[in-house]
């Protein structure tokens, strides 16, 4: 069983989120009130991944809130759906309108920390309008792979806390997408004696030489800008899932079938979950 397959079956029933215009009712002023917020990993794709501790913890919460990118992602949603129908029928799922931003900026920062905050504007709406404020129901988001690696839920909460709110988290821990693509290579994450950089695709040029990298968002295929030919790239995407794919070998002999197969599945499925290590 996967949460992910190449056909959703299972109906998603989404409460919509109306919070199009963010504190109107306050005329943009701080809000005030408490939220009882959980941040729940929920690992990179398999039902394993749910551990004991989230189950308990998804049981008392009343509310999952989760970030709507649209139709072409309708699968992530529909995999917390099947969370809580497996796990905690009774909780609500709410879904907000994830706002646009520019994909290829200027200054990348400045654009996400502007994103980020419309985020939490909305969400902050959203709390108040499906929690209250007082304290009386609970809420959680559902986090693909771990909430500390290269997620922003733990930093749009403390965004909504300068709004005004009171927001009291637990963080539940889980597989991140890194263990996910070196169990799936049946691979060790690190060579004896060296270390290994966690990055982006957009950052792997700035990659020490020599060094082995995990290699996170990237939109593209930058390992054929940033790789040397002789170094193995471990690759994978959608891990997990039904839909799990996975290619390694030197990035000179492989790097372009799999830049050529990621643009395939994109286009298959108008999204795409993959992770790869580079290691010479």
């Amino acid at each position: 069983m996967r949460w992910l397959s190449s056909s959703v079956t299972r109906e998603i029933r989404p409460i919509i989120s109306n919070s199009d215009s963010p504190r109107e009712h306050l005329g943009g002023g701080r809000l005030s009130g408490r939220v009882d917020i959980d941040v729940i990993g929920i690992g990179a794709g398999s039902p394993s991944h749910i551990t004991l501790e989230a189950i308990g913890v998804l049981r008392d919460v009343d509310v999952v809130f989760a970030l709507d990118k649209g139709g072409d992602k309708a699968d992530l949603l529909a995999a917390r759906q099947n969370i809580l129908d497996t796990h905690a029928p009774h909780v609500e799922l709410v879904a907000v309108a994830d706002p646009p931003r520019d994909r290829t900026p200027d200054n990348y920062g400045a654009v996400v920390r502007d994103w980020h905050q419309r985020r939490a504007e909305l969400l902050a709406d959203a709390f108040l309008a499906h929690l209250g404020g007082e304290g009386r129901r609970r809420g959680a988001f559902l986090v693909w792979g771990d909430p500390s690696l290269y997620d922003s839920t733990l930093r749009i909460l403390q965004r909504v806390r300068d709004l005004g709110l009171e927001v009291n988290s637990r963080v539940v821990p889980s597989v991140t997408a890194i263990s996910a693509l070196t169990a799936a290579h049946g691979e060790c994450l690190n060579q004896i004696g060296k270390p290994v950089l966690i990055t982006t695709g957009r950052r792997l040029g700035e990659r020490p030489e020599g060094m082995d990298a995990v290699v996170m968002l990237d939109g593209g295929a930058a390992w054929l800008e940033h790789a040397d030919p002789d170094e193995e790239i471990l690759w994978g995407a959608f891990l997990g899932t039904d839909l799990q794919t996975l290619r390694r070998g030197r990035v000179g002999d492989v790097g372009e079938e799999i830049a050529e197969l990621k643009a395939k599945l994109r286009a298959e499925h108008g999204w795409i979950m993959d992770i790869y290590l580079l290691r010479s």
